[in-house]
């Protein structure tokens, strides 16, 4: 069993090294732990430093590209590594390391594919508390988008098996935290929350430059991934509410005319209705369309598995330095202990 410990960096040459140094060197059902660097154009020394902290794998992207980016590189690079199981840490030392035993066990077990790190976030003295509020109306919203417990969906500490990893895909340019838990959640993929510490905060967090940012990043990525992998619900659930603004209106031109007999006038309520009652039903046909279009999403995602699959798990033996075959062009350098 195979445990690489991937680290997303951007600039991070100076909370690297203790980063790593941190990171267990031993886990209970693992025989064999590598450290995998993912360097996101960072303009300092971080991979030289990455280098004499002694990690095993540095993939150079091209260009500072943005967390999911680098995730999802790492998640590429460990999988051609032999990987068994991932775990995604941050580079500032955020997490306790010491838990990632926590982490590994379900998947070790068989229990999950898919392990989240709970920071406790209601909890959380270095949260403000509308930082505590905002994080917890974004896990409830999770919650109900992907149909899994989330009591934190913005945590970063994961680990997430090999079978997973393959089936992993992020289009978000902004984070990749809210759109795998979704994935997960449609995917019926069986996924595990453990309670995990926290360290002192060292700096900032840079995902999250301010609350608007926030916000807007955040939603639109839900909405993008809800409306992709649920698109039936989404829109049938448009389109019910033009149905129903168009029988009010209706109702309520029928009571003023009928009941009431206040004469001709509120003949605009019939057109509004009819309006609405057109756009109800156009909405809904866009939902069965994108319904079966999600079908075919389906279909190609199982064909990318495959060919994903069938591409990574022929052994290519490690190389001091070799082109990474995705068409970014990152570089992965590889080092032996």
């Amino acid at each position: 069993m195979k445990l690489i410990i991937q680290i997303p960096c951007y600039n991070e040459a100076q909370a690297l090294p203790h980063t790593v140094k941190e990171l267990p060197r031993q886990f209970e059902g693992v025989d064999e732990i590598e450290f995998l660097v993912i360097d996101d154009g960072s303009q300092d020394e971080t991979v030289r430093v990455a280098h004499e902290a002694g990690v095993d794998h540095v993939v150079s992207l091209p260009g500072h590209q943005g967390l999911a980016a680098g995730f999802i590189a790492g998640l590429e690079a460990a999988l051609k590594h032999g990987a068994d199981i991932i775990v995604n840490t941050d580079a500032d030392n955020q997490y306790n390391a010491g838990d990632i035993q926590r982490l590994i066990d379900p998947i070790l077990a068989g229990r999950a594919q898919l392990v989240v790190g709970d920071r406790g976030i209601s909890t959380l003295k270095s949260f403000s508390f509308f930082k505590r509020l905002l994080q917890r109306m974004g896990s409830w919203v999770i919650a109900q988008a992907s149909g899994v417990r989330t009591p934190d969906a913005t945590s970063g500490f994961r680990a997430i098996s090999r079978e997973a990893a393959f089936r992993t895909l992020v289009l978000s340019e902004y984070s990749y935290t809210l759109e795998t838990l979704i994935q997960a959640g449609v995917r019926r993929m069986p996924v595990e929350y453990v309670r995990v510490g926290v360290n002192p905060e060292v700096r900032p967090s840079r995902l999250m430059k301010s609350i608007p940012h926030y916000l807007v990043y955040s939603t639109s990525t839900i909405l993008r991934a809800y409306t992709m992998y649920r698109p039936l619900r989404v829109f049938t659930m448009m389109g019910m509410l033009c149905i129903l603004g168009a029988l009010v209106l209706g109702g309520r031109f029928i009571v003023l005319r009928y009941i009431l007999g206040e004469g001709g006038g509120n003949i605009q309520s019939v057109i509004l209705s009819a309006a609405l009652l057109i756009v109800g039903f156009q909405v809904l046909l866009i939902g069965l369309l994108a319904d079966l279009i999600g079908f075919n999403r389906k279909i190609l995602e199982e064909i990318l598995f495959r060919m994903r699959r069938m591409e990574i798990d022929q052994v290519v033996p490690p190389v001091e330095e070799q082109q990474d075959p995705q068409a970014d062009g990152s570089r992965v350098e590889s080092r032996t202990r």
